[in-house]
């Protein structure tokens, strides 16, 4: 506790400076709110972020705040380790191809009642708990998401897994409008009713473009695409599609990094806008690369 009257003012003069740079912050975000208000941000979500309650909690109140003022923010998410956890639980062992997983009829099992179960009524409950509204889009409500079997280059059968033909975006637009965010597990529907698992950055993509999205936001570990892939400071927070590309050929951006660009830049040739990396663990990054003019993370665009 402050003893004296200068520390008193000086404590009165601290809260008071705070409180200043507070406001200055949200008179930076006030051009980009006005920019983005009535846009919708498509988010992917999915890995380790969403075994972390408090970078959940961060993440999911960002959303709520897009929401509040004006975006139509769109959850897109996956199961990762959840799966993991119930495919362990039942003795099957995890098994990708190209970043796909092998999915046979247990493991769809198992991968459905996590991902379009527990996990999709979680996120939206948490929304809810928080003080925002939202709507689970799943087979259990209502599916948006439809497609057929995935078809590998080599001709290798990898199960019940699937790529997306067309998604409902009426049911999703309906939701956004009425101030709810759709919450999208990453699984599809076929024709004849089949349910198929889905690569959940594929899923988001999809639901982007299909929506005509102002932006696509990949929540990653990692802050965005580095000149230097082992030091975060090297980070570039702005790349055009040409740039963007003439990395992957000089070999800046390499390793596991390179699929998720090359889907950055089909996204951005299929209507989208703008593209981002972030890193979903930083507290607020949602809204630090939306609402701050240098941002937090890679933005890719035209």
């Amino acid at each position: 506790m402050p003893s004296t009257a200068a520390e008193v003012q000086q404590l009165g003069d601290f809260r008071v400076d705070e409180a200043i740079s507070k406001a200055d912050t949200l008179i930076e975000a006030m051009g980009w709110i006005r920019r983005f208000r009535g846009k919708t941000t498509v988010i992917k979500l999915g890995g380790s972020l969403l075994d972390d309650e408090q970078e959940l909690m961060h993440i999911l109140l960002d959303v709520i705040f897009m929401e509040t003022v004006g975006m139509k923010p769109v959850i897109v998410h996956g199961g990762g380790k959840a799966i993991n956890r119930a495919l362990a639980e039942a003795g099957i062992e995890p098994n990708f191809v190209r970043g796909r997983r092998v999915t046979d009829q247990a493991t769809l099992e198992a991968v459905e009642r996590v991902l379009a179960g527990e996990l999709n009524v979680f996120l939206t409950e948490e929304i809810e708990r928080l003080g925002g509204r939202a709507m689970n889009l799943s087979f259990n409500t209502t599916n948006v998401l439809f497609g057929k079997k995935h078809r590998s280059e080599d001709g290798a059968d990898i199960g019940f897994v699937g790529d997306i033909t067309r998604v409902d975006r009426g049911v999703i637009e309906g939701l956004s409008y009425t101030d709810q965010v759709p919450v999208i597990p990453s699984m599809c529907e076929g024709e004849d009713g089949q349910h198929y698992n889905v690569n959940a950055d594929s899923a988001a993509m999809a639901v982007a473009q299909s929506l005509g999205a102002e932006k696509l936001v990949f929540l990653s570990d990692v802050n965005g695409v580095r000149r230097d892939k082992n030091d975060p400071d090297t980070i570039m927070h702005s790349l055009s599609a040409a740039e963007a590309r003439q990395l992957i050929h000089d070999g800046v951006i390499d390793a596991g990094m390179i699929p998720k660009v090359e889907a950055c830049l089909e996204t951005l040739g299929r209507g989208v806008r703008k593209v981002h990396i972030v890193d979903g663990r930083l507290r607020h990054s949602l809204l630090l690369e939306i609402f701050t003019t240098s941002g937090v993370g890679t933005e890719i665009h035209q």
